[in-house]
């Protein structure tokens, strides 16, 4: 009885992390749907929503302003939600340079986005955050595809940067391994079909396509798959780099996990007429492993950690068994704990991944309570113009 229980619990977590992507690779393998991507610049409205990012608003705006872009066909705009420090003093500095500020009361995030839209007259609406740095080219690069009449949205690649020779320079390499898996597979699902959504440190939509977002769901994931609810497909651009510092401590980290994945229910919720394959086909299902069951996986982990005892008493492969789970669970507690540890990638991962998971579980019970998270906070640390950590 064990054996079977383990055998389920090891099966219901690989169908999103292992059995997923390599379907997810066959098809792209096997059944690549291409775009005609192409040079041209359209004009584009780069929409910056920010709330108290003092520290990093004057390095995001020398940042997009350096874009290989014509300047002519880009407007950059700011929209402040409430923010009370000095983020809108500094971001008026840039004004005189063509950057539209638009001082708004605290009202969300997606308030603030929808209020800069209505503002904008781009054929493009490109979205960034106040802490990610985009790499020169990676304007050009985001709407090459675009330029495809069946395109809706573009999905741009967030990286995240080193920390160089500080004490805590490796402690998120965990999450930069997460990142790695997730870029994989928006590429295969890309080529596949559509990419699942688009982050919010840096993607596109044409205007047409835009839809305010409702205030309690993840703004990113409500904007980019309303393209594919319409009917046009949503790509991923690799070449269209974003840097983003990496989590700045792991409580903090822990939160604005909570926050995300509540409010990536929600949408999920709010998107829910994507999950009927009648209509949407594969995309559908992929949505329900990615979105839904990927953030379910702890349930299962729980249910092999409270196996372990029985496991030891089984003995044999199932004693083995949980001798690793164990190793697995110590490492991710000294990883969280003791945080110069999560440098050795095992570890790293380990801690991540509990932590990610117990952030899902959270958000989950959340979920069910009906908790709503309307309001947002970076709680990101801040980068330089050119992408390094300052």
């Amino acid at each position: 009885m064990t054996a079977l229980v383990v055998a389920i619990a090891l099966g219901a977590i690989a169908v999103p992390f292992v059995l997923y992507p390599l379907l997810l690779w066959l098809r792209a393998s096997l059944a690549e749907a291409p775009i005609v991507a192409r040079d041209w610049t359209p004009s584009v409205d780069l929409v910056i929503c920010a709330h108290d990012e003092a520290d990093s608003i004057g390095a995001k705006l020398e940042n997009a302003l350096a874009l290989d872009y014509p300047k002519q066909q880009l407007a950059i705009r700011v929209a402040s939600d409430g923010s009370t420090d000095a983020t809108v003093e500094i971001a008026r500095r840039f004004e005189p340079r063509g950057v539209h500020v638009l001082e708004l009361p605290r009202g969300g995030k997606a308030a603030a986005l929808s209020a800069a839209v209505a503002a904008s007259s781009g054929e493009i609406l490109a979205f960034s955050d106040a802490n990610s740095m985009w790499q020169p080219g990676a304007l050009k690069a985001l709407v090459r595809p675009l330029a495809d009449a069946r395109v809706g949205g573009v999905a741009g690649n967030q990286r995240y940067a080193k920390r160089g020779d500080r004490p805590d320079a490796d402690r998120a390499e965990g999450e930069r391994a997460y990142w790695r898996f997730d870029r994989r597979l928006k590429l295969w699902q890309s080529r596949a079909g559509n990419a699942i959504s688009a982050t919010g440190a840096i993607y596109a939509v044409r205007r047409s396509l835009f839809e305010p977002p409702p205030p309690d769901a993840t703004d990113d994931f409500m904007i980019s798959t309303g393209v594919i609810a319409r009917g046009y497909r949503l790509v991923f651009a690799s070449d269209a780099v974003a840097v983003e510092p990496p989590a700045d401590g792991a409580s903090g980290e822990f939160r604005r996990k909570v926050r995300i994945i509540t409010r990536g229910l929600r949408a999920v919720a709010y998107r829910r007429a994507l999950l009927d394959p009648r209509r949407f086909g594969l995309y559908s299902a992929e949505l329900l492993v990615h979105k839904l069951w990927r953030r379910l996986v702890f349930v299962p982990l729980v249910v092999l950690v409270f196996a372990i005892p029985a496991c030891w008493a089984e003995g044999g492969w199932l004693a083995g068994f949980a001798a690793a789970m164990t190793a697995g669970l110590g490492a991710g507690i000294a990883g969280l704990v003791c945080p110069p540890l999560a440098r050795f990638r095992p570890i790293g991962l380990a801690a991540y991944g509990l932590m990610v998971n117990a952030a899902c579980a959270v958000a989950a019970f959340d979920a069910v309570r009906g908790r709503r998270v309307s309001l947002w906070e970076s709680g990101r640390a801040t980068l330089d113009a050119s992408g390094r950590p300052s």
